[in-house]
């Protein structure tokens, strides 16, 4: 059952902020809904889900149409090109994968014909991986320092996506990197841009990001089950 599975996860969550010493309150569940059918995602937001996580624009637009009544935020995680800036800001509370000023200046600029300030993430590929998205670790700063600039953004903190191996431990070292290269930021103080969110951990290692910082999961398989 969907609902014994969510529950299963936030439990999970909660013993794991426990377990680190942190406020359970401080680590929000993002139910990544990618491929799930509107029912499925209707079903886990009358169970307790808040907030959902979604890759594609056009199944996206689909669901939040679909779920229209219902009182839950919608967070876009997948890879995102400029030129669906205009339906991403115009459907997502928050952008986790921003990862380019070419692409922030097309949020920016559509957010502003929106009267919107869009809430942002900025991806890094912590372990540049030449396979995912993301800005190097070396060059984020820069980033921001580009981004801050921008009055319809609003930067919330930071996202990675680390390489895949099937021991949460050996994804641990990544995680810290992320929130090392995090506390190096906040220790500027660059205006405009503030640090309360990490996005990382998903349904193999959420605990291990929990341990690390994570503030927010990206949680799919163990509460949808496997994608077909």
């Amino acid at each position: 059952m969907l609902k014994d599975r969510l529950e299963s996860v936030l439990e999970r969550i909660q013993a794991a902020a426990t377990g680190s010493g942190r406020d359970p309150d401080a680590v929000r569940l993002v139910a990544v809904s990618k491929t799930v059918p509107a029912e499925k995602v209707i079903e886990a937001v009358e169970a307790g889900v808040e907030t959902l996580g979604e890759n594609y624009v056009q199944e996206a637009r689909t669901k939040i149409e679909a779920l229209a009544a219902l009182p839950v935020a919608w967070h876009y995680i997948g890879h995102l090109q400029s030129n669906k800036a205009k339906y991403v800001v115009k459907l997502f509370d928050l952008i986790h994968s921003v990862d380019s000023f070419k692409l922030a200046r097309e949020l920016n600029k559509q957010a502003a014909k929106m009267g919107k300030v869009q809430q942002i993430l900025i991806q890094v590929n912590i372990a540049e991986e030449s396979t995912k998205s993301g800005v190097s670790e070396q060059d984020t700063i820069d980033l921001l320092e580009s981004v801050r600039p921008l009055n319809n953004l609003a930067v919330k903190g930071l996202m990675t996506m680390p390489p895949y191996f099937n021991a949460p431990d050996k994804v641990r070292p990544f995680f810290a990197a992320l929130r090392k290269l995090r506390d190096r930021i906040e220790g500027l103080n660059l205006e405009n841009v503030a640090m309360d969110e990490l996005s990382m951990g998903m349904t193999g290692d959420f605990e291990v990001a929990i341990a690390e910082g994570a503030t927010l999961v990206r949680v799919g398989t163990a509460i949808f089950g496997e994608r077909t």
